[in-house]
Formats: structure tokens, sequence, C-alpha cells
């Protein structure tokens, strides 16, 4: 049987003083209470093993110091996106970040952006980061939020409140890359092309130079993209090299290419975007563009503090991007390669 509860009411009874002493001693006010009290009080806490209640501490000092990330189940992430490598890894970071500047992270999928503004007031969020969501979706947040929203990972060409990440660059980093191991016939794959992802592939075009960059859009549930990329085995066949801008779309695509009898690199290379775990958890490892999620994580931490306190976010900085170059696209001569037979 679980041990009842220490209560303020069972201290104060046993030290014969009132509720409002043991409070104010567990709350740091003790201007007016004697050392000697002080002392007696917090002794007992410590004998009886008292947890406090953070629910009620909140509610005295007025503020829940919860923040919500609310993450679209409409979106490029898919119906499930806390099984999407890269929301995992920016929510594990954006935890560890707000933890360290004293709030508390509730993660919140909605399908309706509509949804966020009910739940940002009934749980009284101090601020909303939301990820996954279009221009249009988190202007109308935005305007229906009475607490500081910032986007993690802004895909419009409009001005937003959120770290700051060089999409341009880091597709020309990887189409530099294609264009140096010598990969001429390429696709660039994603679900979409608008944002983040058009800056990606305009910048995957002037890396490579002058090769054939190719768009190649897929479906964003993830059992319709795998029925829809077996459907276009040839044209992947085809190719030297795919780009896909997110990691876990070249993990799957990866996996599938090889369960349908290609190597990977040397029937087609694939590489990725993001360096989430799941980008070193594959085989062969994959190709990627890492981003720094543990800044991006503090940028988007420090513009939330700044629009609480001045109403005003601070310029973001660029976030750093680099090449991690790996077994997904290394080993191979494109122009020894030769057309693989595909398995059914």
């Amino acid at each position: 049987m679980a041990a009842q509860r220490v209560r303020i009411i069972d201290i104060a009874q046993e030290l014969g003083v009132s509720t409002a002493t043991v409070s104010n001693v567990i709350h740091g006010k003790t201007k007016k209470i004697s050392d000697q009290t002080v002392r007696r009080v917090q002794e007992a806490l410590e004998r009886r093993q008292y947890v406090p209640s953070m629910a009620g501490i909140l509610l005295a000092q007025n503020s829940s110091r919860i923040v919500g990330a609310a993450v679209s189940g409409q979106g490029p992430y898919g119906c499930h996106p806390l099984e999407d490598s890269l929301v995992s890894a920016a929510l594990s970071r954006l935890s560890a970040a707000l933890q360290e500047a004293g709030y508390f992270l509730m993660v919140l999928v909605a399908q309706d952006w509509r949804e966020i503004p009910r739940l940002a007031s009934m749980w009284n969020m101090e601020g909303v980061i939301v990820m996954g969501f279009s221009q249009p979706e988190w202007t109308g947040l935005k305007d229906g939020l009475s607490v500081p929203l910032v986007v993690l990972d802004g895909t419009s060409d409009e001005p937003v409140c959120g770290p700051s990440l060089d999409d341009f660059g880091g597709g020309r980093l990887m189409g530099e890359h294609f264009r140096e191991m010598g990969y001429r016939r390429t696709l660039c794959l994603a679900s979409g092309l608008t944002g983040a992802e058009d800056r990606r592939f305009q910048g995957f075009q002037e890396g490579l130079g002058g090769g054939t960059a190719e768009f190649f859009q897929v479906p964003a549930d993830v059992r319709e993209r795998r029925r829809f990329c077996e459907s276009q085995l040839d044209r992947l066949n085809a190719c030297q090299a795919i780009f896909a801008l997110s990691d876990i779309y070249a993990a799957e695509l990866s996996v599938l290419l090889q369960e349908k009898g290609l190597r990977i690199p040397e029937d087609v290379a694939v590489a990725g975007f993001g360096d989430t775990p799941l980008s070193r958890q594959v085989y062969p490892p994959l190709t990627t563009i890492r981003q720094d999620w543990d800044q991006q994580a503090r940028q988007a931490v420090e513009q939330l503090r700044r629009l609480r306190q001045d109403g005003d976010a601070p310029e973001p900085v660029p976030l750093t991007l680099s090449l991690v170059p790996r077994r997904s696209t290394l080993g191979r001569r494109p122009q020894m390669r030769r057309r693989a037979r595909l398995y059914p």
C-alpha cells in the first residue's frame, strides 16, 4: 500500500504553527518568521520527506512555467509526427534548453492548428513553440494566441520569429559533395517544395553545377510514400544519387532500395538532411547535413524569453550547418555504374 502523502497541514499540526507559516517557509518567504521557527519547519519537512505540490507552487506564483511544443499531425512529419527522428531530436534538445531556463515542456500533437489557443489558455502556457505548420497556419496562431509564438522550423519565405537555418547553404553543401563524387544524374526527394524545402533544392542545384537535379515529390504519409516509391523504382534506379530533404525519407528510401536488390552506394547513392540519430543507425550510415540542434533549441528559448520580457525577439543568429559524409555516398565510381536488376 502506498504511503499517504504528507500535507502542509500535517507539518503545521505537528509543530503547532499555522499552515501559512509552513507554506511561507516552503516558498522562501521568511522575513517575518523567526530563524528558530524556520529551522524547525525545515527539519520537519526533511524528516517527513515532504514533496511539494508543483501545481500549488506555480499557482501561488501566478505562473505555470509551462511552454507548449505543438507539432502538426497533418504536416510534413505525417500523422504520427513524434515517430519522426527530426521531431524527436528537436524536442529532446528543446526540453533540455527549457529545463535549463526554468520551464516545463508540454508536447501537443495538433490535427488542427485551431486547437492550440484553447489548450494554451487551459494550461496557462507562457509560450508556444510550433513545428510542421505552414505559414498561413502559424500566422493564424499568432493572431489567436495571447502568449508569444516561436516557429522552430519555419517553412515560409515570410519573416518568422524562430531560429534561422541556412537551408539554401545546406542544400548547396550537398550539391557540391555530389559534384565532387561525380554524380551527375540526381533526384531531390521531398513531400513538397515550399519554404525550407524549396531553398534546399535551389541550393542543391547551385552546388551541383552542370549536373541534372530533378525534383521527386512523394506523399507525406509513410505508407503511401512507400507504395509510391515502389511504383517508381525504374525512375529511382536510373539516377546516380538521391538527396532526400530529411533523414527519415533518406533512411526509408535506402531500406526500400536495398530490399529491391539495389546496393547503396554502388548502384544508387542516398543522402539526407538533419544528422538525426537515425542517419547513423541505418546501414549504410547516411551522408547528411548536420544542423546544431542544441543551438537551435537555445535560440528558440531565448527568443521566447525576450518576447515575454520585451515584446520583441532578438534577430536570430544563423545556425551552423556542415556536411557529414558517410558510407551511403562514398566508395564508388559513377562512371562504372551498371543498371541494377530489381527484385519484385
